[in-house]
């Protein structure tokens, strides 16, 4: 069922109004923005760095690109793709938070990244840009914060050019049941106990834990960007499905 067939939806395990989903979730990066980045590496033992440049490696991004990074946080992929597409491309680094749009801002600015990368804060399910723009869009690890996500690969659709692709990177369901049971060990009883230490918030993690387990699995989500109007729509399974990047064409 499409996240706007109900007036209800998944905040983690529970249900909440559809209207009152973006201001939780914001509530949370508000809360985690400034220890993202540490978080991160705490919590992948750093092998977040190998997916997304394995990301990096199918996107096609070439000197020259337009790239929008949707949900793109505290910058990791735009400062990578910045230098990729060089003083004729351009980067767009967008995300609904301020707070972790702020971060990123920051952090590209110290690393001198300046001249191609533009900021906005933007929500995924209406992207403000025109039909046609971008020939590549990233969205890492947001997509299952995202209310309405039929609304959002639709939107992701229109504002891509024809030959352009959409990936996405985000967390799935592991392949194997015991790497799976291991995994749902780790992300309920040992991840908030570090959101706790580190970020002195073990809410906000459990929510992120919990929103994993709600996300749609590989299958369910490569049909839905094909419901969505994508092409020649795959995915790629790391670190034994813990994660998934799928790959969509727009014809």
């Amino acid at each position: 069922m499409s996240d706007s067939d109900s007036n209800s939806t998944h905040f983690g395990f529970k249900t909440v109004e559809s209207t009152q989903k973006a201001g939780m979730v914001a509530g949370v990066f508000h809360s985690v923005a400034a220890k993202y980045d540490v978080m991160n590496d705490l919590m992948s033992a750093g092998i977040h760095r190998i997916w997304k440049r394995f990301t990096l490696e199918i996107s096609g991004v070439r000197p020259g690109h337009q790239v929008l990074d949707i949900a793109g946080g505290t910058g990791d992929l735009a400062a990578k793709f910045s230098k990729i597409v060089g003083a004729e491309g351009r980067v767009v680094l967008a995300d609904i938070n301020d707070s972790m749009l702020k971060v990123g801002r920051d952090k590209l600015t110290d690393l001198g990244l300046v001249s191609n990368i533009e900021y906005a804060q933007a929500n995924a399910e209406a992207l403000p840009f025109p039909d046609n723009t971008f020939d590549c869009i990233t969205i890492a690890f947001g997509l299952r914060n995202v209310t309405d996500k039929d609304k959002a690969l639709r939107s992701m659709l229109r504002v891509l050019k024809p030959g352009g692709r959409l990936l996405v990177l985000e967390f799935s369901k592991p392949e194997n049941e015991l790497l799976s049971k291991v995994y749902d060990n780790y992300s309920f009883n040992l991840l908030p106990k570090i959101g706790k230490l580190v970020a002195d918030d073990e809410e906000s993690y459990r929510y992120l834990a919990e929103s994993i387990r709600m996300h749609p699995d590989q299958d369910t989500l490569k049909a839905m960007m094909e419901d969505a109007g994508f092409a020649r729509c795959e995915y790629h399974n790391m670190t034994g499905g813990i994660v998934a990047v799928h790959k969509g064409l727009k014809a």
